[in-house]
């Protein structure tokens, strides 16, 4: 009699069948060894591969629907990758069950060892943590648990919340305020004691009260994280100052030298996020405009020419250099005492500086735009409450159904993605780009914070 067992499942080979007619279980195993007999040689045989245990039994589920049977067979098999894909291939073979006409398919092979390699896995690492964790030096034990001990001596706990602080955070009219217990140890060991922390992102109500008495600098790392925590303080409680550890790091890594220099950097709350406006960084232009830049070699001053003078002579001579220049930019003479040589304007303020002037002026100055009108207001309001803050961008095709949703700097590029999409909100500037990018991709409507520079076309920007 033939095994029904397998030494050691490798594979489990999962077959699904479809067969015109009503058979039961006994039929279609017939089927599968009578139609795999001789096929492959004897090494191969299927009854023979059950014999040997290499096989194991086949287990079939099957339902008869109209006339129909369907359902799929699962065969063991304790061979190697090669040998059990043939044996698959010889009963996807398999065309008739019975009378009926009989279509099999190859679903999926599985290797039946992943899960125990996931177990051995877990359990090395559980085996190897358990080994650190007995045979740690008692001579590092001692150093580590004194220094945490003088660390702990300085830390208090403060408020309700229990929040990790300096000593001096009452009795200090300004506050410093980190993100979580490690940073504050930091700035203890460095002597800065009017330091409290926040314990993570989220903004205790302690210190909100602390920021209406005190004046407060938040102190955050130096990744996207920080900012965002600081523009959260900003909007919640009354920040003065912000401080940003540099590029890559965390304030609970930093040395000395790199605290003071961080605090000594510190901007008003309002300065660092304008700042963030007019930085140059590869994703920036996506929800902040650019300012425009008029070098002097890019757009040359009107009214403006170098002159050259002759040493014999003492006359004035334009440059030879550019002879058809020559009669161009004269302004009135020069009063006594003038340098030769020096360049000279047609009057007043240098017309570059004018314009640079006149385009920051009309950049940082807001845009009044008209309200949303209320069906506007009804149908995307909700959405941008969720999205404030969030520096998210939400895609929706024209049943309001979301398609997507995105960082605000990938929005141009997520357009291209999504030729369903036909309306966009986001947290973020309403940009000329953006506008151009979903009129290529006929978005009928964009909702954002607040619109730059843009020209009316076929898109409708609305702002909430």
């Amino acid at each position: 009699m033939a095994k029904t067992y397998v030494n050691t499942a490798k594979y489990m080979v999962r077959i699904s069948f479809e067969i015109d007619g009503v058979v039961d279980k006994p039929d279609i195993v017939g089927a599968v060894f009578g139609q795999s007999e001789g096929l492959l040689g004897d090494e191969l045989d299927l009854k023979e591969l059950q014999k040997n245990g290499k096989v194991g039994r086949i287990e079939i589920t099957h339902k008869n629907i109209l006339g129909k049977t369907k359902g799929e067979l699962t065969v063991p098999s304790g061979m190697d990758m090669v040998q059990t894909s043939v044996l698959a291939a010889a009963i996807e073979s398999v065309d008739k069950v019975g009378p009926y006409e009989a279509k099999f398919t190859i679903e999926t092979i599985e290797d039946a060892r992943s899960n125990k390699r996931e177990e051995i896995k877990k359990r090395a690492s559980d085996i190897l943590k358990k080994f650190m964790s007995e045979q740690m030096p008692d001579a590092m034990e001692l150093t580590e648990g004194i220094r945490e001990e003088v660390r702990s001596a300085k830390i208090v706990e403060y408020g309700p919340e229990n929040l990790s602080a300096g000593p001096d955070v009452d009795s200090s009219k300004e506050i410093i305020v980190v993100e979580g217990r490690a940073d504050v140890v930091n700035l203890l060991r460095n002597s800065i004691k009017n330091v409290i922390g926040m314990d993570g992102g989220k903004i205790p109500q302690t210190i909100l009260d602390l920021s209406e008495k005190k004046g407060v600098t938040i102190f955050v790392d130096g990744d996207r994280g920080g900012e965002l925590i600081a523009r959260r303080f900003s909007q919640l409680g009354r920040l003065e100052f912000i401080a940003r550890a540099p590029d890559g790091k965390e304030v609970e890594e930093l040395t000395r030298k790199e605290i003071i220099q961080s605090l000594e950097k510190k901007v008003p709350a309002e300065n660092f996020f304008r700042k963030k406006v007019f930085e140059k960084e590869p994703s920036a232009e996506t929800f902040f405009p650019k300012a425009p830049f008029f070098g002097s070699r890019e757009r040359p001053m009107q009214g403006y020419q170098h002159r050259s003078y002759s040493r014999e002579s003492g006359e004035r001579q334009y440059n030879r250099r550019y002879p058809e220049r020559s009669g161009i930019g004269r302004g009135p003479r020069r009063p006594e005492g003038s340098r030769y040589g020096s360049p000279r304007y047609s009057g007043g303020r240098p017309r570059e500086r004018n314009d640079y002037m006149h385009s920051r002026q009309q950049f940082e100055e807001p845009i009044r735009e008209a309200p949303a009108s209320p069906e506007d207001r009804e149908k995307f309001l909700p959405v941008m409450e969720k999205l404030k803050g969030t520096l998210k961008a939400k895609l929706f095709d024209a049943q309001m159904n979301e398609l997507s949703e995105v960082n605000v700097r990938d929005l141009v590029t997520s357009l291209d993605e999504n030729k369903n999409a036909k309306f966009v909100v986001f947290d973020g500037i309403i940009t000329k780009r953006l506008v151009e990018k979903a009129s290529e991709n006929k978005v009928e409507c964009i909702v954002g914070v607040r619109k730059g520079k843009i020209e009316e076309g076929t898109v409708k920007a609305v702002t909430l």
